[in-house]
């Protein structure tokens, strides 16, 4: 039987200019209890070299104070899905979060974007929302078809608009 899973609350101020979506947080990250707890995830790592900052070495109460000041949200395309394992491609019967509800909350909110391609597949969903939405390479450790370097060029232009 394949367990059926829930995600993580958004990290999510007034203040968000730019929300990064994921697909669902890893079976780690959920252990965790915080936002691409993988350690190989090279999420904290790609936003530490456009902030200047080592974030690996900070707790997550200091990941998300930071976030917060730089004014980007954090959350997830689905609020559940049933799903063996971390993978995207093992996601079934996914519920989609109400991404309209964040820009009830986020009203300085200009532009979303999507960490990854399941992510992105829901790019319709947040263009009807009115804002510039971007499709950025997975921080996945499974997409090892991009290089660090090819995945921090490719945010640093998203995160520089």
């Amino acid at each position: 039987m394949t367990p059926t899973l829930t995600g993580l609350a958004p990290i999510l101020s007034s203040s968000v200019r730019l929300l990064v979506l994921g697909s669902f947080p890893s079976l780690a990250s959920l252990a965790a209890q915080q936002y691409y707890g993988h350690p190989r995830n090279q999420f904290w790592l790609i936003l530490g070299v456009l902030w200047g900052m080592d974030m690996h070495k900070m707790t997550d109460v200091q990941k998300r104070g930071i976030v917060v000041s730089k004014g980007l949200g954090i959350w997830d395309v689905y609020q559940s899905c049933e799903r063996q394992g971390s993978l995207d491609c093992a996601i079934e019967k996914p519920v989609l979060n109400d991404l309209a509800w964040v820009q009830t909350q986020c009203p300085a909110l200009a532009a979303i974007a999507h960490n990854g391609g399941e992510s992105y597949r829901h790019h319709r969903i947040t263009a009807a929302l009115g804002l510039p939405v971007y499709r950025l390479p997975s921080s996945s450790p499974a997409n090892a078809s991009w290089s660090l370097e090819k995945k921090i060029d490719a945010w640093r232009a998203v995160f520089s608009l």
